[in-house]
């Protein structure tokens, strides 16, 4: 495959796709910011691995793997950023962008990891229980599980803030 196809062919899979990932990551950490900048750093490296990962059966999921593994890094660095931040008192002014994501995505956080990973991929990246057994390394009966619960302690969470805040 020549330089230009390939490029071609690279361009086409990220606009196809990025938005996606963007979605999902944002959905398991939260913070948009390292959505955006996870997604990019997959994308960048799948672009220098291109020869390799277009050869994957999925080289979608390989990104989302890379997409996520990255956010979680850069979330764990951001959280104890932040509470530096908090004891030494600088804080974050930028505003939410809408009340119902707050609320969403104040109820994904209090989703254990996994639990949260599997609704995410699930719910957000529209993967089957099936793929997201196969990318997390899972068992199927785990995933099951994990949404039967995510869904569960999701439907708790939004309607506790409803009754509180409604």
């Amino acid at each position: 495959m020549g330089a230009q196809s390939a490029e071609a062919e690279f361009d086409a899979f990220y606009r196809d796709t990025a938005r996606r990932v963007i979605h999902l990551v944002y959905g398991f950490t939260g913070d948009l910011t390292v959505a955006q900048d996870s997604t990019q750093e997959a994308y960048a490296r799948a672009w220098q691995q291109w020869a390799t990962v277009r050869t994957h059966e999925d080289p979608l999921a390989w990104v989302r793997t890379v997409a996520r593994r990255v956010a979680i890094s850069s979330w764990r660095k951001k959280t104890s950023r932040d509470r530096a931040h908090e004891r030494h008192g600088a804080h974050d002014t930028t505003g939410p962008p809408t009340e119902d994501r707050v609320a969403v995505i104040a109820a994904l956080r209090t989703l254990p990891d996994a639990v949260r990973e599997a609704v995410t991929l699930h719910y957000i990246g529209d993967l089957s229980v099936a793929q997201i057994a196969h990318e997390t390394n899972t068992p199927t009966g785990t995933v099951k599980a994990r949404l039967f619960r995510g869904r569960a302690q999701l439907a708790q969470a939004l309607q506790h803030k409803e009754t509180t805040h409604g």
